[in-house]
């Protein structure tokens, strides 16, 4: 996932973009702050709180629609924070009146148009990828094969897709079977080794990690259109068979060169590490 701060009037709301699901989830208080026209943080996170519980007992979709997730605070530090879709705020905006509400309104749509540009013109969606990864350091070499990972991911999620299997939970379940069988490690236990938390994995992979991905969910796809995957049962299989696969071949690379392809490595800033090595320590 891919926490990505939007500005609307000024004021910031906290975003987050899973790429698995194609998916924005939204900070449920900033919303709610600006809709409040509330300067105190604390008092908006009050008054969600309360609104939260009056739509509880009304039974209010909206409120069992919400996640948490860890988002940045003021303070630097991750919390779990509520979220919602787009789709579940605007829901959300109908119970507070404020004058604000017609443009958060326009602004959530505004989001939501920009996906739809991204979906037409993909383009536009790998030149913002490119320039935010070249702003982080990466090399061009690293750049390639990350951007071609998640053309063979699209595709395999595409598949999924038109074979009965839901985004969100299936495609995690199914992407967590691949992982496992050629890593030998959990997508969350391989984050957990690179000190990550609301990141997303593949960013932080090394070019290795990235082509046994890659590799891995080329093979999963081409063993599901052989046999015409289907469902839950057929494409668990298929996913189990492609990772094996690329685990065969990550165990002949690293019986050659006596380094392990899956390491902890990761490409956190200078302070963020600091910090993982002491909080390890403690």
């Amino acid at each position: 996932m891919k926490i990505l701060p939007a500005d609307f009037d000024g004021q910031s709301i906290r975003r987050v973009y899973d790429e698995d699901t194609e998916t924005w989830w939204f900070s449920v208080v900033d919303v709610v702050q600006v809709l409040t026209q509330q300067a105190n943080y604390q008092t908006a996170r009050k008054y969600w709180n309360k609104l939260k519980e009056r739509l509880g007992k009304e039974g209010s979709e909206s409120v069992t629609s919400c996640h948490r997730l860890k988002l940045p605070a003021a303070d630097g530090k991750n919390y779990l924070t509520d979220v919602a879709t787009a789709e579940t705020l605007l829901r959300l905006v109908q119970s507070i009146p404020s004058p604000k509400a017609e443009p958060i309104k326009l602004w959530l749509a505004k989001v939501g148009y920009e996906r739809m540009q991204e979906m037409t013109d993909p383009a536009l969606s790998l030149n913002r990828a490119r320039q935010t990864w070249q702003q982080h350091g990466r090399s061009d070499k690293w750049i390639q094969q990350r951007m071609t990972g998640q053309e063979t991911r699209n595709k395999l999620t595409d598949y999924w897709s038109e074979h009965d299997i839901k985004k969100g939970s299936e495609f995690a379940i199914l992407t967590n079977i691949i992982h496992q069988e050629w890593t030998g490690v959990s997508v969350k236990e391989h984050k957990d080794m690179k000190g990550l938390s609301s990141h997303n994995l593949r960013d932080h992979m090394s070019e290795a990690e990235l082509i046994f991905s890659a590799l891995a969910e080329l093979s999963t796809r081409q063993i599901a259109e052989s046999v015409d995957a289907t469902g839950m049962a057929e494409n668990k299989s298929a996913a189990k068979s492609g990772g094996q696969i690329a685990a065969q071949a990550r165990h002949q690379l690293e019986s050659q060169t006596g380094q392990s392809v899956v390491t902890g490595a990761n490409y956190l800033p200078l302070v963020a590490k600091k910090v993982l090595k002491s909080t390890r320590k403690t």
